[in-house]
């Protein structure tokens, strides 16, 4: 196990920070899912010697003590973050010996810190708690081929590794000779972009003495994009929002402000949505800045030597961690809840070559609701996870995703089409990891976890003035308990609800990411309320109610919701929320895993599955439209992750653990033998 974050943090170089380059800190240290490396990629010496994936220098990828005084190529200084001028042009080529690729490995550091910059300077404008406070975006720069060179650390798998394909169809839609200084563009293109209409991408070309060297690309999650709103109920993308092509949002330093209106006049929060488009550019804009100081500082005309030196190394290391798995055709398939309709996903992976190909064939079909996932966004969560599992430490870039490519039918719910409905691809999109996982549990053994909650539970609503009670309306036992006042059922009073907006009582719109357990991993046991795949942050309580008029009572860890195993399931959690006083919330379901609970590995239990019910107990669909009415709470139970190996192999340690720290009931301890409370269903890879 590494250091504490507290020693780690201590043994970092000044001004780097303690974060790790991953997804989020969901993702290192003690809270790393099974299979991800101990040492997190971090700028510390974690990246250092025999912990370092191959082709990459033992030197470690720092500004620190490694590169002072006798550690230093020849003419690099001491005191500054460049080359030295003799190094850098006067000391002929053959001279500077592996100095250059350490100056290399420095100069890509620095560019890291660009990115990451760019994505704090979005998050720090951003004007939605979704990128604010959840980190529900990404950044990065590409080279002038439309090639992802590098990533910042803040961001979601979900959104780089789909915008890491998307700078292509901007420049074949613009066209270089149509690009000048000062121009900005952007698209919600579902099948260009993203997945889906609410997530917006815009990307800034690079000029240098006139000429294009770069793009600058980032992508957050807004809060409403008009249409029904963000939820599983559209039968058409035309119902799910404005549609914003590829186009130019700035060009040559004039905004379009035709586009803008029309952003406004279609969208439910116009000045957040307007705001967090500006945000991106700005996120752009900063990175523009600090990459043409570093060109500056070193004497570069392009990235060009930076980026061919990470995709040679960057290769190489990822070809060398797919070739260790034994060639040949892996299989798996999983059972989700869709639209209140079981589907199944498959897939076979094809290992061969120092390349892994996905074919998703025995995939059930497109949904007529909008569960349909684009299969770059298919992709972009298949590749994450079997670079967690294969390569944690190697760089997240183009040449990273290139030995990953994926394949599915025509109408396949994985590959969506349009006119497909895709408002909450990450319903089903998030559980391709888990899927592509389990292909290969049965040969890595000791990386793959048991399932895990997997998709986030999004809870997106529209707070809306309460309307008065129908006349004759009952409030006793004997009227609808979904509904409280009216017989009529919740998913048709929230499709007409018009409750009209007052003063003192102004609509608003509010998003909330929840997350349930992962799975056990072979060595530890899951994380708790922790979202993996997406690896979001969780937004705060606070942060939450003071955009909008909703009170949330209770959010806690649910006991016993963890699969049985030799290493515990992670827990999910309960969180009991209403509309504040005055007000009704019109909100959109979009959770699964309570009908097909996360399945444990390896003899462990199953997590236990979710819930959503009203404050009596009254049940609510896991998915559509509903209202929760003025007066009422609703409660999530969210699902748990499924347990790693035999209950009965548990240490008695662990089981007095999880009593104490309230992790399971004595109830739970008895049902199942070892302290865990979700039935020990024995799941795949037993």
């Amino acid at each position: 196990m590494t250091d504490s974050p507290s020693e780690a943090a201590a043994s970092l170089p000044p001004g780097f920070s303690e974060h790790p380059l991953s997804y989020g800190d969901d993702l290192c240290s003690e809270n790393l899912s099974s299979g991800f490396s101990e040492h997190p990629l971090s700028y510390s010496d974690d990246l250092c010697s025999e912990n370092l994936a191959p082709g990459f220098s033992e030197h470690p990828l720092s500004y620190g003590d490694d590169f002072c005084s006798e550690n230093l190529p020849p003419g690099f200084s001491e005191h500054s973050l460049s080359y030295g001028d003799n190094f850098c042009s006067e000391k002929p080529k053959g001279q500077r010996g592996g100095g250059r690729g350490l100056a290399l490995q420095v100069m890509w550091n620095r560019l890291i810190s660009v990115v990451e910059e760019q994505a704090l300077s979005l998050v720090r404008t951003a004007f939605s708690t979704s990128v604010r406070e959840a980190g529900d975006l990404s950044a990065g720069v590409f080279d002038v081929r439309g090639q992802m060179v590098a990533q910042a650390v803040t961001g979601t798998p979900g959104h780089v590794n789909t915008m890491a394909a998307a700078v292509d169809h901007f420049i074949d839609a613009i066209g270089t000779d149509r690009m000048y200084p000062g121009d900005v563009y952007l698209t919600n293109d579902p099948w260009k972009g993203t997945g889906h209409l609410h997530d917006i991408t815009v990307v800034t070309p690079v000029f240098r003495s006139d000429r294009l060297i770069a793009y600058f690309g980032s992508t957050a999650h807004v809060v409403d994009i008009g249409g029904r709103g963000f939820g599983p109920d559209a039968s058409e993308i035309y119902e799910e929002g404005l549609f914003i092509p590829i186009m130019k949002l700035i060009e040559r330093g004039r905004l379009n402000r035709d586009l803008i209106e029309v952003i406004r006049a279609n969208v439910r929060e116009p000045d957040q949505v307007v705001g967090d488009v500006h945000s991106l550019a700005a996120g752009n804009d900063t990175g523009i800045e600090r990459l043409t100081d570093m060109l500056d500082e070193l004497g570069l005309d392009d990235v060009e030597p930076i980026a061919s030196f990470i995709f040679d190394r960057t290769a190489a290391a990822t070809r060398a961690a797919v070739e260790r798995v034994p060639p040949g055709a892996y299989r798996n398939a999983m059972a989700v809840d869709g639209y209140n309709q079981t589907i199944t996903l498959a897939v076979e992976l094809e290992v061969g070559g120092g390349r892994i190909h996905a074919d998703f064939t025995g995939t059930s079909p497109v949904s007529s609701h909008g569960i349909n996932v684009p299969l770059a966004y298919s992709r972009a969560y298949m590749t994450y996870g079997l670079l967690c599992a294969l390569a944690p430490q190697t760089p997240n870039n183009a040449a990273s995703l290139a030995p990953f490519t994926v394949s599915a039918p025509a109408g396949c719910i994985l590959n969506a089409r349009p006119p497909a409905p895709v408002s909450v691809r990450h319903v089903i999109g998030h559980f391709v990891t888990d899927l592509c996982l389990g292909a290969l549990a049965e040969v890595l053994v000791d990386v793959v976890p048991a399932e895990g909650s997997g998709a986030l539970w999004n809870f997106q609503a529209g707070a809306r003035a309460a309307s008065e009670p129908e006349a004759g309306a009952s409030s006793g036992p004997d009227c609808d308990p979904a509904v409280g006042a009216s017989s009529t059922p919740a998913s048709e009073l929230a499709e007409g609800a018009s409750s009209s907006p007052t003063p003192d009582r102004p609509p608003a719109e509010i998003l909330m990411f929840n997350s349930g357990g992962t799975g056990a991993r072979p060595r530890l046991d899951g994380l708790s309320a922790t979202a993996f795949p997406s690896g979001v942050r969780t937004m705060s309580v606070e942060a939450t109610e003071q955009v909008g008029p909703i009170v949330i009572w209770r959010k806690e860890l649910r006991p016993d919701s963890g699969g049985a195993g030799t290493h515990r399931g992670g827990l999910g959690q309960v969180i009991e929320l209403g509309p504040a006083e005055g007000y009704e919330l019109h909100f959109s379901a979009m959770f699964d895993r309570v009908q097909n609970p996360a399945r444990g590995r390896r003899g462990g239990g199953d997590g236990a599955p979710g819930r959503v019910s009203l404050d009596d107990g009254s049940p609510f669909d896991a998915k559509g439209k509903q209202l929760v009415p003025a007066g009422r709470r609703l409660i999530f139970e969210l699902p748990g992750g499924g347990g790693w190996g035999d209950p009965a192999q548990r240490s008695p340690e662990a089981v007095d653990n999880d009593l104490a720290q309230g992790y399971v009931t004595e109830a739970g301890r008895d049902r199942d033998g070892n302290g865990n409370g979700a039935a020990a269903v024995t799941g795949p890879g037993a």
